[in-house]
């Protein structure tokens, strides 16, 4: 059997053809294979997306990465850790906006213990009781757990107890630690990343996966990446979505070294090989906060699903020069025009509102 029909039949590929698809398949070929696996998973012709917003609770940062531009060393003229008013004031506004959840995270302060994150989601829930809080990336965990004294385990249980309701892939880079030694050799190594979504799995929360791709990565390592995903997953079940995003290196240290972002059609080849490899994660995400409304919208026929989140607000990406803007009639518009239904949907990805 080849490739191709192997893909036709459903049958789980191997890395070295992920390779293979990667990097010797004919890009349209790649997205027909990839949109039809996509279909196939999601015959209701249906993109969903979310709203919601990124709260960044602090900018210090002891991890300093070489890809970002976001972290401020402790001490810095613009150095902050958010106030419970301005905290308050940009969850109302979410709400306001018809937002479900906030995307709550931040950088790695060496001063900060367990019982402000606890206080600091008890606050969030006792205002806004409805609010879905996705919070905490595997390398704010890891962190939290050194700086407490806790075990893993203890952390994750802690922060649900106080109304954590799931936890962002963020942090995951590229799974494979020579690129991380290379990019951030202060974060979490591969296998922390990975104890920390396995032990969030088993505590009942869910989880998604991330991929920034095109800095010091190679074809074999984006591959690598996503074999540790989806073995992470036949184990656990516990990932609702995979997003794989593109690195930008605008006013980062590492952007000095590596100039150049990855191109449009890498961005595809990587998001349709991960549709088809990732044959048991049921969602994948287009990125428009990296790519732009155009690209995202042809993602949509290279096997993703689900147009991300409308994002009222976000920091990161925008400190590395990319400030992708999009309302809520663009991307219904976006979605309408490639040939789906938008759907509204919650950070669990139940359904909340239908755009017909």
């Amino acid at each position: 059997m080849d490739l191709v029909e192997k893909v036709i039949s459903g049958e789980r590929i191997n890395e070295k053809e992920a390779l293979e698809l990667l990097r010797n398949f004919d890009l349209l070929t790649l997205g027909h294979l990839a949109n039809y696996v996509r279909n196939r998973i999601h015959p209701e012709r249906e993109v969903t997306f979310v709203i919601d917003r990124n709260i960044n609770y602090t900018n210090i940062c002891i991890c300093k990465c070489r890809f970002c531009a976001f972290y401020r060393e402790k001490g810095a003229p613009d150095a902050y850790v958010i106030d419970r008013e301005t905290l308050r004031e940009k969850i109302r506004e979410t709400v306001e906006l018809g937002g479900t959840a906030i995307l709550l995270q931040g950088g790695l302060h060496p001063d900060l213990k367990i019982d402000y994150y606890e206080e600091l989601l008890s606050f969030i829930k006792e205002e806004f009781p409805q609010i879905h809080i996705h919070g905490f990336s595997a390398p704010e965990i890891v962190h939290i757990s050194r700086v407490s004294n806790l075990s893993i385990e203890e952390v994750i249980e802690r922060l649900k107890r106080a109304g954590l309701g799931s936890i962002p892939g963020g942090g995951a880079e590229i799974l494979v630690d020579r690129v991380r030694e290379r990019i951030a050799p202060n974060k979490a190594k591969t296998g922390e990343w990975l104890n920390v979504h396995r032990t969030a799995h088993r505590l009942g929360l869910r989880t998604t996966a991330t991929m920034m791709f095109g800095s010091l990565d190679t074809d074999e390592d984006i591959v690598e990446h996503l074999r540790v995903v989806r073995e992470l997953q036949d184990e656990t079940g516990g990932f609702t979505a995979f997003i794989p995003w593109s690195y930008q290196p605008d006013n980062t240290e590492l952007g000095r070294v590596v100039k150049e972002k990855a191109s449009g059609e890498k961005y595809l080849r990587v998001l349709a090989v991960s549709r088809i490899y990732l044959d048991n994660v049921e969602n994948v995400q287009a990125s428009w906060v990296t790519q732009g409304g155009k690209v995202a919208q042809v993602a949509l026929k290279f096997g993703a699903n689900d147009f991300g989140s409308l994002m009222i607000e976000e920091n990161v990406v925008a400190a590395a020069g990319v400030k992708f803007r999009m309302p809520l009639s663009e991307i219904v518009r976006l979605i309408k025009d490639a040939g789906f239904t938008p759907v509204q949907r919650d950070t669990l990805y139940r359904k909340v509102r239908f755009f017909y």
